[in-house]
């Protein structure tokens, strides 16, 4: 019998080939560079037809999330479109902790990722498609240390100032699949929402604030192993230009609500994550926070607040983070979005779990609460 072949050397691959016997192999994942995260994988699988492979991920128990692996079933495709799940199972003490997957592929060839890729291709049609609809307006905010763009799509003539911004950590795909959703809403000429969130508001839109941590198939970290989300207190060309030139632009507009999307490795299930600590905390801007997680989770059975993480103490926020650094630079109404890995256990798809057409559709809905928001605002 032939051994299967095994390959990353794609657009977000990540995997190391330990070894391979038939239709079976040993693999771990490559750390993000510079760095000691690593928790992200993707890895296409060929002379698969009709065999049942057994892929055993090791040394998990040194990854960025341990907590993430229990519980959790990898991502699968057959044609890179539809993105179901393979039946995954986890041991803490096999091999310093690993993940081993199953799965008969109908076809040949099968791609297994952390969660549905979002591919560099794909964000540049996204760019592409959204820059041409009417009444957008995109420009390049500066570039990346491996001279990527970093893109921002621009579109409304209200005075609410909206940043969305996505991928700050690369391996948190299902967030550019969310802006996918969000976009859809904001240029659908057809669309009532976008309408009138566009009469309201200017939205600033970065679908991806890490493109070279996404292109080099890292977790959490840059080019140069930087996590962007601990760098918004004092950010620097050198270590972390995505995050200068971001909140440069964001000096210029000024912020009244932000969004900062993302996934979570450990927890199933949709939740927000606030500014309680910030040092000049506002009772009215607190309260408009709460407002927001309200109407959404009125809006859709993908979003819960009963599961989330702990507060932080009053005037402990740590500000190198961008929802602090928001809501206390500009009084801004700011939030952290965080999708599952998982599934959101509250409403579970057995099939796909967590999806990117689910990602996409929470975008929608966001947009939807925040309509919702701005008018009861209004009528305060």
């Amino acid at each position: 019998m032939t051994d299967i072949q095994i390959t990353s050397a794609f657009d977000s691959g990540n995997i190391e080939v330990l070894s391979t016997a038939g239709a079976e192999a040993r693999l771990a994942i490559r750390k993000d560079h510079e760095s000691d995260f690593f928790q992200w994988f993707h890895f296409r699988v060929s002379g698969a037809a009709g065999r049942e492979l057994t892929l055993r991920i090791t040394g998990l128990g040194a990854s960025a999330y341990p907590g993430g692996w229990p519980d959790y079933d990898a991502c699968v495709s057959e044609d890179r479109q539809f993105w179901g799940r393979a039946a995954s199972r986890y041991e803490a003490s096999a091999d310093g902790g690993t993940l081993t997957i199953r799965y008969r592929p109908e076809g040949d060839i099968a791609w297994f990722a952390y969660f549905a890729p979002y591919s560099m291709e794909r964000h540049h049609d996204l760019v592409a498609e959204v820059a041409a609809s009417e009444g957008v307006a995109h420009r390049t905010l500066g570039l990346t240390l491996d001279g990527q763009p970093i893109d921002c799509l621009e579109m409304g003539a209200g005075a609410v100032q909206v940043w969305l911004y996505a991928r700050q950590h690369p391996g948190e795909s299902m967030a550019e699949w969310w802006m996918e959703g969000a976009l859809d809403v904001l240029t659908d000429p057809a669309s009532s929402v976008g309408r009138e969130l566009r009469k309201r508001c200017r939205f600033h839109v970065v679908p991806n604030a890490n493109p070279d941590g996404s292109r080099r198939g890292h977790l959490r970290t840059n080019a140069a192993g930087v996590n962007l989300n601990r760098e918004w207190a004092a950010p620097t060309a050198e270590r972390s230009p995505e995050v200068l030139v971001i909140r440069n632009a964001m000096d210029e507009s000024g912020v009244d609500f932000a969004m900062d999307v993302h996934g979570d490795e450990a927890i199933p299930a949709v939740f927000l994550a606030g500014f309680e600590g910030i040092p000049s905390l506002k009772e009215a801007q607190l309260a408009g926070y709460n407002r927001y997680a309200a109407l959404l989770e009125r809006r859709t059975p993908d979003f819960q607040t009963k599961l989330g993480y702990p507060l932080a103490r009053p005037g402990k926020s740590n500000l190198t983070m961008s929802t602090n650094q928001l809501a206390e630079r500009f009084g801004a109404v700011s939030m952290t979005l965080e999708m599952p890995f998982k599934d959101h256990n509250p409403a579970a798809d057995k099939l796909q779990g967590w999806s990117p057409e689910r990602s996409a559709q929470l975008g929608r809905d966001c947009l939807g609460a925040l309509l919702e928001w701005l008018i009861e605002r209004e009528a305060a």
